[in-house]
């Protein structure tokens, strides 16, 4: 595969998106299910100490049941630690743009499945506005909406990350936050609200989540993640810690990351051999032209089918005489070639006397 077009595209898209991201805040919105191009930030090991309810809660959540962490707090925490994703096609093109957020130190992040299908490439960026490159996918649930991939983090770079709470209790009316990315702007504000509902595998939160809010995390009071912010049937619910660390545990010391659309490409069909010409008869000099002298070179351009039959016959440069030039059309007419392909050549006709 040439690549060299697709790098020069995906290197055009990174250099924008980094200019993009710089010196003003954007917003971004979800048209038939993917991002305007935007990303987010990075985050810090650890958990804080729960502080008093905020004074004036959000709308969405009900007053009694919000979460007891401050705002203020989870935004200088958590926020940080979350990215925007932005993928890319194999000609380089922008596929989309969601929420992640790194959960190691050494780059791993998570994200949707949604932002990385069919992408050969991706980079993140953090709410500082440095951006990395991505490695590829160390493990994915399609049916869990979540993946786990590798960014391309320098030795001894700091990462802050966020650690999961995979022992929290999710019950309905449980206060929880939707921390979403610096980089969209006021829709990446924290956000209080309570479960709504509650299964294995998922729950539901009040309140409308912003479409620049999926991928990003769902935490508890002391900024630990309780889940994942995803699109399930055109829906906006969250997958559990748990869930996550099923996804997680796939992941082996050896596993190495890579991109599935390029690992599960299909080989390359073998090159088809070059046509050859079978039958190719040399034009008849016209017998009215036989005059002592009389010669002319002509060019002649050929297109043959499939099937190695001539389908066209183009006078490329005349010969100089008229019979000259029919009576080579009339004879390159009947060449044929090996089948293959389809094939055009261009070929030198000369009528000399002795």
């Amino acid at each position: 595969m040439n690549l060299r077009l697709p790098l020069l595209r995906y290197a055009l898209w990174l250099t924008v998106f980094a200019a993009v991201g710089c010196g003003r805040k954007s917003t971004s919105q979800v048209t038939s299910g993917s991002l305007s191009p935007s990303m987010s930030p990075v985050m810090a090991p650890g958990r804080s100490p729960a502080v008093a309810p905020a004074t004036a809660p959000v709308p969405e959540a009900k007053a009694s049941q919000s979460p007891s962490s401050d705002s203020a707090k989870l935004k200088a925490t958590v926020r940080p630690s979350v990215i925007w994703v932005t993928s890319f096609d194999s000609k380089g093109n922008l596929l989309r743009t969601e929420s992640g957020f790194f959960i190691s130190a050494d780059g791993r992040f998570v994200t949707t499945t949604h932002a990385i299908e069919g992408a050969v490439n991706a980079v993140v960026k953090t709410a500082n506005g440095e951006i990395y490159n991505v490695i590829g996918v160390l493990a994915a649930s399609k049916p869990l909406e979540l993946a786990v991939l590798q960014a391309d983090v320098k030795p001894r770079k700091l990462i802050r990350f966020l650690e999961l709470n995979k022992s929290a209790e999710l019950t309905v009316g449980g206060g929880v936050a939707v921390v979403g990315s610096a980089l969209a702007g006021d829709e990446g504000t924290v956000r209080e609200t309570t479960i709504t509902a509650q299964d294995s595998d998922r729950f539901e939160i009040a309140g409308a989540t912003a479409a620049s809010s999926v991928g990003a995390p769902v935490v508890d009071d002391n900024g630990g993640v309780i889940g994942v912010v995803t699109l399930a049937g055109g829906k906006t619910i969250a997958r559990p810690a748990i869930a996550l660390e099923s996804v997680l545990s796939r992941v082996a010391s050896d596993t190495q990351p890579r991109w599935p659309e390029v690992a599960e490409a299909r080989p390359t069909p073998p090159a088809t051999p070059k046509p050859r010409l079978i039958y190719a008869p040399a034009p008849a000099f016209p017998p009215m032209a036989s005059l002592s002298g009389a010669s002319g070179t002509g060019r002649f351009r050929l297109s043959f089918d499939a099937q190695g039959n001539v389908t066209n016959v183009q006078l490329v440069q005349s010969t100089g005489n008229r019979v000259f030039d029919e009576s080579a059309i009339r004879t390159l007419r009947q060449w044929k070639c090996s089948p293959g392909q389809g094939w055009v050549v261009t070929v030198p006709v000369t009528f000399r006397t002795r």
